[in-house]
């Protein structure tokens, strides 16, 4: 049995649905902080499969204990936390109370019921700022740049200390990039609350009108066009990646870490120019001043997770840029 934190989110729901798709009973918890209870729905349609959801944080280790005690789960995949890294600049207490702190009370549950396997859902903005492109897993981490990278970079050390502590623990960090896209079903998506913290639904949402223009965070950057350049990877993709990871797992191969990236860099334009070809749909966008904490260019050196374990991205950027505008579309039409 896999317990998904945040499993009802947009990377935790896209795995949600291939690991059932896939035969894995899983179990989800979810504080719905940045989800909707109406996922699990839509998860069960795209599947014609039903799993356990129960309603509430990792901050609370009553409710963590609960579902230790009364399932039988031998491996957690940890999505739970806070992820914009603007908004973690503007309030650091909030991500480091959730991320950290979290994720500390999830370990000790795990550890009190003996289940000793977990994969993290941790991020690219570990490695900080790194000249040398692609990034590889062996790079030397700076310090990130922002709040939200600082606590994934924190986890990921209280992972590596519990690791070298305890021998007996299979854990494997997977870094992601930018993942974009939807399902191909229309019915799950990235759909975050209030305004968009990320590129591609702020792209959807100025193509529906929603938003009257979008802003690209500065043109100024060392790019081929001035603006940030990324590794944007399919949550789909992104998705497979996490089943693929359960093989380090079962084989009880220690400690392990994988980027899970394309490794191809999309300038913010490229997305934007790519987006509106696609789709034949008009993006309206003005250029506004850097944002805090972002960086020039990142974009992943993926060959470790190809080699280790046989995962390779099979969707590219206009397959990302479709699947977002479906999404979009149904989401909000069905509202």
């Amino acid at each position: 049995m896999i317990l998904v934190t945040g499993g009802l989110g947009f990377i935790g729901s896209h795995t949600v649905v291939d690991l059932l798709n896939n035969g894995e009973d899983i179990i989800v918890i979810d504080n719905l902080c940045n989800s909707k209870i109406e996922v699990k729905d839509n998860i069960e349609k795209i599947t014609n499969k039903t799993f356990k959801l129960y309603i509430g944080d990792i901050l609370d280790k009553n409710i963590l204990n609960n579902i230790f005690k009364n399932n039988n789960i031998d491996l957690v995949i940890h999505f739970a936390g806070l992820k914009a890294v603007g908004e973690s600049t503007k309030i650091p207490l909030d991500y480091y109370r959730n991320n950290v702190v979290g994720t500390c009370n999830l370990l000790e549950v795990m550890k009190e019921n003996n289940c000793k396997n977990i994969i993290f859902s941790s991020s690219a903005t570990v490695y900080g700022l790194q000249e040398k492109q692609p990034i590889s897993e062996d790079a030397v981490l700076q310090e990130p740049t922002n709040a939200y990278g600082r606590s994934k970079f924190f986890i990921e050390y209280i992972l590596k200390d519990l690791y070298n502590s305890d021998n007996d623990w299979n854990i494997v960090l997977l870094r992601y990039f930018n993942p974009i896209g939807a399902h191909e079903s229309a019915l799950i998506g990235e759909d975050p609350k209030g305004i968009p913290n990320n590129l591609m639904p702020y792209i959807t949402q100025t193509a529906f009108g929603l938003r009257e223009c979008l802003s690209v965070f500065g043109d100024d950057y060392n790019t081929k066009d001035g603006t940030g350049v990324r590794d944007y990877i399919h949550v789909c993709d992104l998705a497979r990646g996490h089943r693929y990871a359960m093989k380090d797992i079962k084989e009880k191969n220690g400690l392990n870490i994988y980027n899970l990236g394309t490794g191809t860099g999309y300038s913010v334009l490229d997305v934007v120019n790519t987006f509106m070809k696609v789709n034949n749909v008009n993006v309206p966008y003005k250029v506004v001043e850097r944002r805090a904490g972002d960086l020039a260019v990142c974009y992943a050196d993926p060959s470790k997770a190809f080699e280790k374990l046989g995962f390779k991205c099979e969707k590219n950027l206009e397959d990302m840029c479709i699947d977002s505008w479906r999404w979009e579309k149904y989401n909000r039409n069905n509202l």
